[in-house]
């Protein structure tokens, strides 16, 4: 019940300043619902993004521990 609660408060927050910036009007439960759909689709790509961020985050580490690894071996273990 609190969730609720809350997605309709942030919800109206962000529908009001969305409707405000892009200079639409209005009536109060378009406004809401505008919000709460925008919260949904914008937490998704968010989570989207984050989770193929975070994957590309961790190829990265790969390939930067992985020179690491050549630069010791090349550097003090190659004789």
């Amino acid at each position: 019940m609190a969730m609720i609660v809350y997605m309709i408060i942030i919800g109206a927050a962000a529908g009001y300043l969305a409707t405000r910036i892009m200079d639409v009007h209005t009536d109060m439960i378009t406004t809401v619902s505008i919000g709460i759909l925008g919260a949904i689709i914008g937490g998704l790509v968010l989570r989207f993004l984050l989770a193929v961020m975070g994957a590309l985050s961790g190829f990265v580490g790969a390939i930067l521990g992985a020179l690491f690894l050549i630069w010791v071996w090349q550097t003090y273990l190659r004789r």
